[in-house]
């Protein structure tokens, strides 16, 4: 009776905390694919339409379309007045993401006109026309992804290069003071990222790496080579040192020993530091405010995109741009981390 009692309680905390990740990631991922229409409507649905329905009414004494849509509520609300078919279109590009080419448009919207009488129009929206428009209303996003790829992949190339050798040495030599410098390396990364940015800040001006991948990736490895060292410490440590010795034996060099025997025993240690790595430069914002001008991550970019409701389904796209890369790289490594950790 106990152990149901537990267990239930425990399958309750799992769906609790489930249900608070994936719900706000849900309606993150529906404002990404709504329209700016679909933003202000209240209460916001959990899925994006594919489709607007409209209905459209011609006004004979101001002679102007009057414009409406139907809400969630399944009733129509007015949403533009105009008699000029090129307002009409950017209006629809603008707001409910529905391209209609003015020809179409005007053949479409005469018939209220003609008849007399309130028509209904459906039109299908663009769904990932707020991806394509996060990459041109915000100036530089491709080169704020760019960035991004190239500050990752210079963090994981010197934590892993550094941090690897660094355990390498721990676990096979015996120095004086190891364990010492094996905590005092972990030490480091227990400090806030933002009080290390500061005074690297001074550096990184002085030596030209300012607003720079690279400066901004030596700021990332600081914590990550003390984090790499410990976990491949621990894994070389488990490897038999047997297999070495006998590798040279049949007469391998110490450098191919280690390419073709060490190094695929540890690969799961290395898959799991990278991705600590990789998570350190992807995701930063606070450390990329301080150390970039110019050069800005895309993490950065759509931090300062955030601010206003007219452009919050394009920072929402550009939240999932940033997140589909890290998924990928956790989803592409969870078999080796599987290997090291269960």
């Amino acid at each position: 009776m106990k152990n149901t009692i537990r267990r239930t309680l425990l399958y309750l905390v799992i769906v609790f905390i489930s249900m608070m990740v994936l719900i706000p990631l849900s309606y993150l991922v529906s404002i990404s694919f709504s329209s700016a229409a679909e933003i202000n409507d209240y209460p916001k649905q959990m899925f994006p339409s594919f489709s607007h329905e409209l209905a459209v009414t011609w006004d004979e004494e101001n002679s102007y379309y009057i414009l409406e849509r139907k809400n969630n509520a399944g009733k129509y609300e007015e949403l533009y007045m105009s008699s000029k078919f090129d307002r009409i279109q950017a209006y629809l590009e603008t707001q409910l993401n529905v391209y209609v080419e003015e020809e179409d448009l005007e053949k479409d919207f005469v018939q209220a006109k003609e008849l007399g009488q309130k028509i209904e129009l459906t039109y299908r929206k663009s769904f990932f026309n707020n991806f394509i428009k996060f990459f041109t209303v915000f100036g530089g996003a491709e080169k704020a992804l760019v960035n991004s790829i190239k500050a990752a992949v210079i963090t994981i190339f010197i934590s892993m290069s550094i941090g690897g050798l660094v355990g390498y040495a721990l676990a096979r030599t015996s120095i004086i003071g190891k364990e010492a410098i094996s905590i005092g390396s972990l030490i480091v990364r227990m400090f806030p990222m933002v009080s290390i940015s500061v005074p690297m800040a001074i550096l990184l001006v002085k030596y030209g790496l300012y607003d720079s991948m690279l400066g901004l990736a030596i700021v990332y490895s600081i914590p990550n080579i003390g984090l790499t060292a410990a976990i491949t410490r621990g894994i070389f440590m488990g490897v038999n040192k047997e297999f070495e010795e006998a590798s040279m034996v049949f007469g391998a060099t110490k450098l191919q020993t280690f390419r073709k025997i060490t190094f695929p025993l540890v690969l799961p240690a290395f898959a799991a530091s990278s991705m600590y790595a990789f998570i350190t430069a992807w995701n930063d914002t606070a450390v990329s405010l301080l150390l970039t001008n110019k050069n800005e991550t895309l993490a950065l970019l759509i931090y300062k995109s955030i601010g206003g409701s007219s452009s919050i389904h394009y920072a929402a796209s550009g939240a999932i741009v940033l997140i589909i890369p890290a998924l990928a790289f956790t989803f592409l490594l969870k078999n080796y981390i599987t290997q090291l950790w269960g």
